[in-house]
């Protein structure tokens, strides 16, 4: 049975995505990335804290959590952040220790954004 998770946001609509969408033990989660306030002024690990803070709640209200993740891929808009962004995925995920891509893109929606996250959660049967 297919489950869709919104967060509400507007583009959601204007584009036709969930934010999370769950099939049986499967939780995909869309490229999410931080949004105002954690724009302006914020650094590349600050953008990936609060994008994943987003991630963690569409896992949540699909039924997962953070520790069922099995893979994620992120997107930079400089690889030079590459750092900040891995630590803040280290910091998250500890010893969960997903299965990771991490790739430098030529732009984002907006241009404030420096990160954008996907993930991919499997539920223990």
């Amino acid at each position: 049975m297919r489950r869709n998770v919104s967060s509400g946001g507007p583009f959601e609509d204007v584009y036709g995505y969930s934010r999370a969408v769950r099939i049986a033990d499967q939780v995909h989660i869309s490229g999410t990335t931080a949004q105002p306030p954690h724009l302006d002024g914020a650094d590349a690990y600050q953008q990936a804290i609060a994008a994943l803070a987003i991630i963690e709640k569409a896992l949540r209200d699909a039924g997962s959590s953070m520790t069922a993740v099995v893979r994620t891929v992120t997107y930079v808009t400089d690889i030079a952040d590459a750092e900040l962004v891995a630590r803040a995925h280290r910091e998250v995920f500890g010893e969960v220790r997903p299965a990771a891509t991490l790739v430098e893109v030529s732009g984002l929606l907006d241009p404030r954004m420096k990160v954008e996250i996907e993930v991919y959660a499997v539920e223990p049967n």
